[in-house]
C-alpha cells in the first residue's frame, strides 16, 4: 500500500522489480517459526483452553504451524495485565512522553534489523510476494512507528484564556486499554497503524490478529520486550473473531476498539461496544470505490494506474479501485489495453522473484471470488480475460477483467476483495459521479484527467475519504485515511490518527486576580 508513485508507470515498474531483485537479500527457506503462543504481560503463554489452531501456507494449503487459540478467558487475562500496567504510578504512566518515542523508535530498529525474516514470514503466511513484503510492508511497518514516536512529546493541550479570575487549560491525556483487531491483508502495517498511535499517546493495547495471519504480529510482540516497553503495555492474543474479538468488544475493562476489516463485522463491533460500556471506536471498513477515468486523461497512464488501484496486494485491498469508469468515446481502447496489462501479470509462488501476484489468502475467499466471477458471467458482463483458478493446490486465481458492466450487477455492487476489475462505461461528468456517489460505501476515489476544472469538481463531488488524482494506492503515513458513510468512522494516520487515542480533560483553577 505505501509505494512510490513513480512505480505505477508502465516502463518503471518492471525495471524496479528487476533491480529490487538482484539487490535484496533472498528470503530464507523453511523459516523457523519462533512464537506461536500467546503474549500476555510480556510473556508467551499458552490459551488457558490448551486449544491450537493450524495457520496455513495459502500457496500450498498445507500448516505452517499450530498457534495458540485465545478465547474470552484469555483475552481477560490481557485486559488485566494492560490494566495493571495502565495503573497511576506505573513505570508507564509515570515514563516521559519523549521516552514512549524511544521506545517506539527503538521497535521499529529492530523490525528492520529483523526485515529479512519478518518479510519471508509475513509472505509465508499471507501470500503476498516476498518481494513486495521486503520493499513495502516492512518499510512501511517502521515507518509508521517512527513518525509516531516524533508525536509522542508533541500532543499536548491549550491554555484558554477563559472569563473572570480563572486560569483554565487542557490536558490531552491516554484513553486507557484499547482493544484491536486487525485484518489479514497487510497484517505488519495494520499493526503498526494501530499500535503506533495508541503507544505515542500512552495508551495500552490488547491486539488479536486475524486468524489466518498470526505469525508477524507474535514475531513483532517479543521484539516489543526486547525493545523494553514494560510488561502489560502491549498484549497480543491470537484467535477467532466470535471468540476472542467479542471478547475484546464486549469487555468493560476495555476502553476503545478499532478495527479494521468488513463492514458486516463492524457492525457488530458498533452494536456491542454501545451495549457494553459505549466504548469509543474506530472503524476502518469495507470499500467499493470508483475510479473515474476521463477521455482526456493520459490513457496509458490511467490504465496502468487502474490496473494497479485493482490488482495490488492480489486485489485484498479494502480501497482497491473496484468500479472502473471510463468516457465512453474512449471506453473500447481503455478494456483492450487493460486486459492486456492483466495477462502481462504473473502468478506464482510469493517467494519466486518474477510473481507479481501470489495466492489469495485461504480457501474461502478463493471459493468467494470464484463465485463473484460466476455472478459476473451469469447477469451479462463480458469476461475479457482471466476468470478461473490457477491450479488445483494453494488458492490461486488468474487476473480477471470484466467489461460490460452494469451498476447492478452484484460484482458491480459488492465488494470481491481480489483480481477482479470492473470496466464501467460512462458519458458525461454529471452522470458517473452521481453513479459513483450511489455505493453504501465512500472509502476512496479517483479521478484521471488532464482538465483541472474537472479535476477540482471531482474532487469537491466525490463522498470518499480520499481521492487521487491520476494516480492510485499512494499512500503516506502524513495523510490520513478512512472512510465515509459505511466505509467506517475515524482516521487514522497522520495527526488525524491521535485524536481517537486522546482523552481532552479541561482544568479551571481558582485565581486571586487575573491579568491578560
Amino acid at each position: 500500500m505505501l509505494r512510490l508513485m513513480n512505480k505505477i508507470s508502465g516502463s518503471t515498474g518492471p525495471v524496479v522489480q528487476k533491480c529490487f531483485s538482484s539487490i535484496a537479500p533472498k528470503p530464507i527457506i523453511n523459516p523457523p517459526i519462533k512464537y506461536t503462543e500467546l503474549f500476555i504481560n510480556n510473556e508467551f503463554v499458552k490459551s488457558s483452553s490448551g486449544k491450537t489452531f493450524d495457520t496455513l501456507n495459502p500457496a500450498t494449503g498445507e500448516p505452517i504451524a499450530q498457534v495458540q487459540e485465545g478465547d474470552a478467558v484469555d483475552i481477560n487475562n490481557a485486559v488485566a495485565a494492560a490494566q495493571e500496567a495502565f495503573k497511576l504510578g506505573s513505570p508507564w504512566r509515570t515514563m516521559d512522553a519523549s521516552k514512549r518515542g524511544m521506545l517506539l523508535n527503538k521497535l521499529a530498529d529492530l523490525i528492520q534489523r529483523d526485515a529479512n525474516y519478518l518479510a519471508t514470514l509475513e509472505a509465508l503466511d499471507n501470500g503476498k510476494p516476498y518481494s513486495v513484503a521486503l520493499s513495502d510492508d516492512i518499510p512501511g511497518t517502521a515507518g509508521v512507528l517512527r513518525y509516531y514516536a516524533g508525536w509522542a512529546d508533541k500532543n499536548h493541550g491549550k491554555v484558554t484564556p477563559i472569563d473572570g479570575n480563572y486560569f483554565a487549560y487542557t490536558r490531552h491525556e491516554a484513553v486507557g486499554v484499547c482493544g484491536q483487531i486487525i485484518p489479514w491483508n497487510f497484517p505488519l502495517l495494520m499493526l503498526s497503524w494501530k499500535i503506533g498511535p495508541a503507544l505515542a499517546m500512552g495508551n495500552v493495547v490488547v491486539l488479536k490478529p486475524a486468524e489466518q495471519t498470526p505469525l508477524t504480529a507474535l514475531y513483532i510482540a517479543s521484539l516489543v520486550k526486547e525493545a523494553g516497553f514494560p510488561p502489560g503495555v502491549v498484549n497480543i492474543v491470537p484467535g477467532y473473531g466470535p471468540t476472542a474479538g467479542k471478547a475484546i468488544v464486549d469487555h468493560l475493562g476495555v476502553d476503545k476498539v478499532a478495527f479494521t476489516g468488513s463492514t458486516e463485522v463492524g457492525q457488530i463491533i458498533a452494536e456491542g461496544a454501545a451495549k457494553s460500556n459505549l466504548k469509543r471506536v474506530t472503524l476502518e471498513l469495507g470499500g467499493k470505490s470508483p475510479n473515474v477515468v476521463f477521455s482526456d486523461s493520459d490513457i496509458n497512464q490511467a490504465v496502468e494506474g487502474a490496473h494497479y488501484g485493482l490488482f495490488y496486494n492480489m486485489g485484498q485491498c479494502c480501497c482497491a479501485g473496484s468500479r472502473t469508469y471510463v468516457q465512453d468515446s474512449i471506453y473500447d481502447e481503455f478494456v483492450e489495453k487493460s486486459a492486456k496489462r492483466a495477462e502481462k501479470r504473473i502468478v506464482g509462488d510469493q517467494f519466486d522473484p518474477k510473481t507479481h501476484q501470489g495466492p489469495q489468502v485461504d480457501e474461502e475467499q478463493l471459493n468467494k471470488i470464484l463465485s463473484m466471477i460466476d455472478s459476473g458471467k451469469k447477469q451479462g458482463a463480458t469476461l475479457v480475460t482471466g476468470g478461473s483458478r490457477v491450479g488445483d493446490k494453494g488458492y490461486f486465481v488468474q487476473p480477471t477483467v470484466f467489461s460490460d458492466v452494469k451498476d447492478d450487477m452484484k460484482i458491480a455492487k459488492e465488494e470481491i476483495f481480489g483480481p477482479v476489475q470492473q470496466i464501467l462505461k460512462f458519458s458525461d461528468f454529471d452522470e458517473v459521479i452521481s453513479r459513483s456517489n450511489n455505493s453504501d460505501y465512500g472509502l476512496a476515489a479517483a479521478v484521471f484527467s488532464k482538465n483541472i476544472d474537472t479535476v477540482n469538481k471531482a474532487i469537491q463531488s466525490f463522498r470518499a475519504g480520499t481521492v487521487w488524482v491520476n494516480c492510485y494506492n499512494v499512500f503516506g503515513v502524513q495523510a490520513p485515511f478512512g472512510g465515509f458513510k459505511m466505509s467506517g468512522h475515524g482516521r487514522e494516520m497522520a495527526e488525524y490518527g491521535l485524536q481517537p487515542y486522546t482523552e481532552v480533560k479541561t482544568v479551571i483553577v481558582a485565581t486571586p486576580k487575573k491579568n491578560n
